[in-house]
């Protein structure tokens, strides 16, 4: 295969790691945005069969060209074309109108979703992962994540977005639109699950060289699953007894991986990288590019640049016996 093959087929596939299903709504917010697209598909594809057959209709009854047998005016001639103009304006103008009417009542509804007791939920964007907060009045009860957001079906969440780096746009389409996160400006959307399952997002915003490897999980749960999920986030990571997971975190903490990382309930409170307190409950690595297992894990600590170029976490020279503690200490982060 030459290089400008694979370059293209490089390209064409960049950004279609998973199944996004955006017309299969698992929320109302997601289920008005459907329904107002397939307004818009009926209606444009009523418009283009009558252009079609128009067409076709013409170049079955098209006339030889000849010199007109008088240059009387025929009135009926242009009646019909009158009337031809007219209602190819009228039904123009219908279709305007009901592509506005249905948009204004789409925005107004996704802006009156909100419910009385949303989840408040903070995503901040980076390039290109993203941290997840649980918002709570009480500062020790708030739970921060990365790149995974657990939802109770029935009940709202208010998602508030944002950036630090770049325009980002945090979508999932399976519950709700696009939102863009622009630097300096926060913004916001309510999105609900109705039922439960796996909902895939990523960003919609070309971000950089690994734009297409920014992904998000969006998990519903029942709600007493939630729930206790959330408890589970809560509490603080337990320091190993284990002779070898101490090794491992000791290597932790003195190394540079403290330095970026927050693991609750030790020294390590760096904020340059995800939160790693839970790290091994989650499904994923590098934001939705790797599965979370402890092979992916390893090649993601030694060198992530060959899985993720650009990435910000540098590469590690950990020897074997080194990274193996490091990896038994991470595995019981969950």
């Amino acid at each position: 295969m030459s290089r400008a093959a694979i370059v293209v087929a490089a390209v064409a596939c960049a950004a279609c790691s998973g199944r996004m299903p955006v017309l299969d709504p698992g929320g109302p917010q997601a289920a008005r945005i459907a329904t107002y697209w397939w307004i818009v598909f009926w209606l444009s594809a009523l418009i283009l069969a009558a252009v079609v057959a128009f067409l076709l209709h013409t170049l079955a009854h098209r006339r030889v060209a000849a010199a007109p047998a008088s240059l009387v005016e025929d009135t009926r001639v242009e009646r019909r074309l009158a009337l031809g103009v007219a209602a190819a304006v009228g039904l123009t103008a219908l279709t305007l109108v009901v592509l506005l009417v249905t948009s204004v009542a789409t925005g107004r509804a996704l802006r009156s979703f909100g419910g009385t007791d949303p989840l408040t939920l903070e995503v901040t964007g980076y390039q290109w992962w993203w941290d997840v907060e649980y918002w709570d009045p009480v500062p020790s009860q708030r739970v921060r994540t990365a790149n995974e957001i657990h939802i109770p079906v029935g009940r709202p969440v208010l998602v508030k977005t944002r950036s630090l780096d770049v325009i980002h746009s945090f979508w999932v389409p399976g519950l709700h639109g696009k939102k863009d996160n622009i630097p300096g400006h926060g913004s916001s959307l309510v999105l609900q699950a109705d039922r439960a399952g796996t909902f895939i997002g990523r960003c919609a915003e070309f971000c950089g060289v690994q734009h297409a490897h920014m992904q998000l999980l969006v998990i519903a749960d029942q709600p007493e699953v939630f729930d206790a999920w959330l408890q589970a986030q809560r509490r603080s990571a337990v320091v190993p007894t284990d002779a070898f997971a101490r090794h491992g975190f000791d290597l932790f903490m003195t190394g540079p991986c403290a330095l970026c990382h927050t693991v609750l309930g030790t020294p390590a409170g760096g904020r340059r990288g995800p939160d790693l307190t839970h790290l091994a409950s989650r499904r994923t690595l590098a934001a939705g590019t790797l599965p979370n297992t402890v092979g992916h894990l390893a090649g993601w600590i030694i060198d992530p640049q060959a899985q993720k170029p650009g990435a910000q976490m540098p590469g590690n020279a950990f020897g074997a016996d080194d990274l193996s503690a490091l990896l038994a200490f991470l595995g019981g982060l969950s």
